[in-house]
C-alpha cells in the first residue's frame, strides 16, 4: 500500500516538475498534421502565379470560352445561361480565395524582409564599429609617425652636435 501511494505521489510531482519529461499518453483520436510553412509556400506559389501575365491570359481565355459557349452552343449543352450566374459565382469564389492567399504571401515576404533588415542592421553596426576602430588606429599611427625622427632630422642634429663639439674641443676644429 505504501508503495502504491508513493508511486502516485511521484507521478503527481512529476506532472508539476519541468525537469522531468511527461509520460506518453496514447490518444485514440488521430490528429492531423498541419504544416503552416508548407501551406505558406503553396500560397506564395499561387500568389506568384496570380500575378503573372500567363494567369491573365488563361483567365481571359476561360471567360471568353465560357461566354461564347453559353451564348452560341445548342440549348441542351449550355450550362450557364445569359446572366452567367455560375460564372459570377466561380469568379467570386476565385477572388475570395485569391485575396487571403495573396495576403498570406505578403505576410511571409514581410517576415523575410524583417529578418533581412535585422541582418543588414547587424552588418551595418559591425561595419561602423570596424571603421571607427580603423580610424582610431590610423590616427594613432599618424601620431606615432609624427613623433618618429626622420633621417634628415637626425643628420641635422648630428651636424649641430658635431659643430658644438668642435667649438668646445681644446684641440680645435677637426
Amino acid at each position: 500500500m505504501a508503495r502504491d501511494d508513493r508511486s502516485t505521489d511521484d507521478r503527481r510531482s512529476r506532472g508539476n516538475r519541468l525537469d522531468i519529461p511527461r509520460e506518453l499518453r496514447r490518444t485514440i483520436a488521430l490528429r492531423s498534421a498541419y504544416d503552416a510553412d508548407a501551406f505558406g509556400r503553396l500560397s506564395e506559389r499561387i500568389a506568384r502565379f496570380l500575378g503573372t501575365g500567363k494567369f491573365l491570359v488563361y483567365m481571359t481565355a476561360t471567360i471568353i470560352f465560357w461566354v461564347v459557349w453559353n451564348i452560341f452552343a445548342p440549348e441542351n449543352v449550355r450550362f450557364d445561361t445569359y446572366p452567367f450566374i455560375f460564372l459570377t459565382l466561380a469568379l467570386s469564389l476565385q477572388a475570395s480565395y485569391a485575396a487571403p492567399l495573396i495576403l498570406l504571401a505578403q505576410n511571409r515576404q514581410e517576415a523575410r524582409d524583417r529578418v533581412q533588415y535585422e541582418r543588414d542592421r547587424d552588418i551595418d553596426t559591425r561595419t561602423r564599429a570596424d571603421m571607427e576602430f580603423l580610424a582610431r588606429e590610423m590616427a594613432s599611427l599618424r601620431m606615432a609617425v609624427g613623433e618618429v625622427a626622420t633621417r634628415d632630422f637626425l643628420r641635422s642634429e648630428l651636424k649641430s652636435l658635431l659643430a658644438e663639439l668642435d667649438r668646445e674641443s681644446p684641440l680645435g676644429p677637426r
